[in-house]
């Protein structure tokens, strides 16, 4: 079975509600997107290509086909969500290299509240 990196930013991450999807998962650490990239907020994050505004700040986590096809049909890839892999720098001191690429969600939905810090979290902006 084959093992594959994603970087998540929103729901799935640690002490959120979709964080069930990759409890079996393997924590590889934080980091942010080495692209700029912008968030909008409208109940739930999307990330979108086309404004270069913040590096996105998430979770990197190494998970197996199963994982991913579920969390592909959590975020409805490829019509709702597009998954993508970017290049993510670690911010912690890891055993490999200070970069991995991974895999990201994007929606170019940007109707809800710009996060100008490109860091999620349920608190006020």
């Amino acid at each position: 079975m084959k093992s594959h990196n994603i970087f998540v930013y929103g729901t799935l991450k640690r002490g959120y509600s979709n964080h069930r999807f990759l409890a079996d998962s393997k924590f590889l650490g934080t980091g942010k997107t080495r692209e700029k990239y912008a968030m909008y907020v409208s109940g739930i994050p999307f990330v979108i290509v086309s404004e270069p505004v913040s590096q996105i700040h998430g979770e990197l986590y190494e998970v197996d086909d199963q994982t991913l096809y579920k969390l592909d049909q959590l975020e409805g890839h490829p019509h709702w969500y597009q998954r993508e892999q970017v290049e993510i720098c670690l911010d912690n001191n890891f055993s490999q290299s200070s970069t991995v690429t991974a895999w990201i969600y994007f929606n170019e939905d940007n109707s809800g509240t710009l996060v100008p810090t490109g860091c999620f979290s349920l608190k006020p902006f």
